[in-house]
């Protein structure tokens, strides 16, 4: 599967001014503090505010970093909200390599110990600011939503694909094992966040439907 194009690539390339000097540079620690810290705040501005209504202006007085060093990294607003999702993102999806590590002789226990996996990243504040954010710009910038299934796509049911073609029916082939993925995805993954959002149960009741949804999907698989 061909890797997804990533949402941020680098600040867009402008013509540096004649006899124009950079400012003076921070440490390394420090700047690499500071661009995480931009990051951050500029993701928590856009869920609040919105894209459209979050000005370059109201990131750097929050920050108490000037425009200027602002516009130096990323050149506009844009390319910043870009870099911010980004990171989210990558730091959201699940490694493959600690799904393997979930895997057991029991398919059902696999498949839970994978949901937990994600749940737990998505539950995590960071989690849930992605969600929030990702259901709003979804309609407006359709490259997140793709991004983001891609992302899912490359790992995560890739994974699951190939340990339903392994362990689903005995060995027989599974022709539709990417489309059950997917669908276990949306069905105990996604559809499990929703109910937190919306339903906030506690800690039985969302062991409880969680393990009946993957009962559910393997029935039906």
């Amino acid at each position: 599967m061909t890797a997804p194009a990533p949402l941020y690539t680098g600040k867009p390339a402008k013509p540096r001014r004649a006899g124009a000097h950079g400012p003076g540079r921070p440490s390394r620690e420090v700047a690499a503090a500071r661009a995480e810290e931009l990051l951050d705040r500029a993701l928590d501005l856009f869920l609040e505010h919105g894209f459209e209504a979050t000005t370059i202006e109201a990131i750097s007085s929050a920050l108490g970093m000037s425009r200027r060093t602002i516009y130096a990294r990323y050149g506009d607003k844009d390319t910043l909200f870009r870099a911010a999702l980004q990171r989210a993102i990558n730091e959201w999806i699940v490694p493959v390599e600690q799904l393997r590590a979930a895997e057991s002789d029991d398919l059902e226990q696999t498949l839970l110990g994978v949901a937990r996996l994600w749940l737990a990243n998505i539950r995590r504040p960071s989690g849930w600011r992605l969600v929030r954010i990702a259901n709003t710009e979804a309609f407006t910038r359709p490259e997140v939503a793709q991004y983001l299934r891609a992302q899912m796509s490359a790992g995560s049911i890739g994974y699951i694909t190939d340990l339903l073609e392994r362990r689903l029916r005995g060995g027989a082939p599974v022709p539709d094992a990417e489309d059950a993925a997917a669908a276990f995805m949306i069905l105990v993954v996604e559809g499990t966040v929703q109910l937190a959002v919306w339903d906030r149960p506690d800690v039985a009741e969302f062991e409880r439907t969680l393990a009946y949804r993957v009962r559910l999907f393997l029935r039906g698989a």
